[in-house]
């Protein structure tokens, strides 16, 4: 799998979900190697999308259609300023991947100075994680350059997440979730209250 995730600070609201409709209904089934996609707004005016493809090549080659790249032009007036793009060429899924039924997602930006050990903490806590926090209905860790990652989650509902965010680590996992949250960094969160999910076309 490979992921690409493009962020900005938001200008016109209703005419980015426009084209996002657009790209839905338009441009969708015609997209090479599309996955799905996780996008939405974050509290601080931020929009978030993280889009997966089969591979790199298949994103490649869907950024090279004429029409996305039409598309891609208006949809970048909508911003203010830059919009920053990832591209992710190591993808892990914890817990299964994502879901497109999801009602509320937090996606994590960050750098990590030991992305291997990252991946195997999060591989050693899956089953336990999913067991003491059952809301969550899996996730996707996604590197780029040397240090960078984009960890999206997908939740059941925000209010089950918040609930379940005081449930008591066991003493055995304590360790395990204090690496990790170490091993987080520097970390910015995005809360996607309403999150838009793009299944692939059919």
């Amino acid at each position: 799998m490979f992921i690409q995730v493009w962020q900005g600070t938001v200008r016109d609201r209703s005419a980015l979900l426009d084209c996002m409709e657009r790209w839905t209904r338009d441009l969708r089934a015609g997209a090479p190697g599309y996955l799905g996609s996780t996008s939405g707004f974050s509290d601080d005016g931020t929009f978030v999308s993280v889009a997966r493809f089969e591979s790199e090549e298949m994103a490649r080659r869907n950024s090279e259609r004429p029409e996305q790249g039409e598309w891609w032009a208006e949809a970048e007036q909508c911003f203010d300023g830059e919009v920053t793009v990832h591209d992710c060429r190591d993808v892990d899924m914890w817990m299964g991947g994502g879901s497109d039924t999801a009602g509320f997602v937090q996606v994590m930006e960050g750098h990590c100075d030991d992305l291997p050990r990252m991946r195997e903490v999060l591989a050693e806590t899956g089953d336990r994680v999913h067991e003491l926090r059952p809301e969550i209905l899996g996730a996707t860790l996604a590197t780029y350059g040397d240090d960078g990652y984009v960890e999206t989650v997908y939740f059941s509902s925000e209010d089950e997440a918040r609930a379940h965010e005081r449930v008591e680590v066991p003493d055995d996992l304590r360790p395990l979730f204090e690496e990790e949250m170490r091993l987080l960094g520097d970390v910015h969160y995005y809360d996607l209250h309403a999150p838009i999910l793009t299944p692939a076309g059919r």
